[in-house]
């Protein structure tokens, strides 16, 4: 913890997002929790929309991860962007791992977890966008601008932005992409997508439902169509329910020449996920 956060503790002593415990933001139980041995594998909601993406989430969407998310994205709690960035990227780079191993690289096999398949994508859309590939970014040299995988996160409306005083997913990925160039993964964040209409708040709404609110609502900002244009691009977002939000990031990405190349989430419900 930096010197400026223990002084604010001092000042206005905090507890636990996850469990309470008296004077730390995040303690180190609800830490193993967030990112232990038990977690990382790939989801898929059940129905899942079509045109999703391979999904890997860190972290069963229950308790302390529950809590932390909640606490982040409507109460504020930004020091917790840390860890669940952290955690966010550690889905990443399993999303990445399976993307080479269906091009015949290996790779560390994902922990089973939330009802999940240690497999990569090998099958569906998600690989068939890879077996597509040969342009742009897939010839490019390791190191160079064009060969950086994009982190895009999914779009919030101006309205929840406002509401909420901060854009968590955009604040979220941000970390998560800090964390992945730290250790030399060559990934680079933009956030390219954009609300094309209104949308109505999805808490509530039916898997139907969600989908019919967000079909045809994201649009690549015009500035980023051509960062997008034949480059691999990984989604990002706090948490997989329907997967209808991903999957309208997915259609907007390859509407422009994008390549997407997996989604990562911080967390799933086990009760939406089932085996791929």
């Amino acid at each position: 913890m930096a010197w400026w956060e223990q002084l604010v503790d001092l000042v206005l002593p905090v507890d636990c997002a996850g469990c309470g415990a008296a004077r730390q933001a995040w303690c180190a139980e609800c830490a193993r929790e967030l990112t232990g041995v038990r977690v990382l594998g790939r989801v898929r909601p059940s129905p899942c929309p079509p045109g999703l993406p391979a999904v890997y989430a860190c972290a069963e969407y229950a308790d302390a991860v529950r809590a932390a998310l909640l606490a982040h994205k409507e109460r504020g709690v930004l020091r917790l962007a840390g860890p669940l960035g952290e955690a966010l990227a550690g889905a990443v780079r399993v999303a990445l791992r399976a993307e080479r191993f269906d091009e015949g690289a290996p790779a560390e096999p994902a922990h089973r977890h939330l009802g999940t398949s240690a497999r990569g994508p090998s099958s569906g859309s998600a690989g068939r966008e890879n077996g597509a590939r040969g342009n742009g970014a897939r010839g490019a040299a390791p190191g160079s601008r064009e060969s950086a995988v994009l982190l895009v996160p999914v779009p919030s409306s101006r309205r929840s932005v406002a509401a909420r005083g901060h854009h968590p997913t955009l604040r979220l990925v941000r970390a998560a992409a800090a964390r992945l160039r730290a250790v030399n993964t060559d990934v680079e964040l933009l956030p390219a997508l954009g609300l094309a209409r209104r949308t109505t708040d999805q808490a509530g709404l039916t898997a139907e439902q969600r989908a019919a609110n967000v079909r045809g609502a994201f649009a690549v900002r015009a500035a980023a169509e051509p960062l997008l244009r034949g480059r691999r691009v990984v989604l990002g977002d706090d948490l997989l329910t329907t997967g209808a939000s991903l999957a309208e990031a997915a259609r907007a990405v390859r509407a422009v020449g994008g390549t997407v190349v997996g989604a990562a989430v911080v967390a799933a419900p086990r009760r939406s996920c089932a085996s791929s």
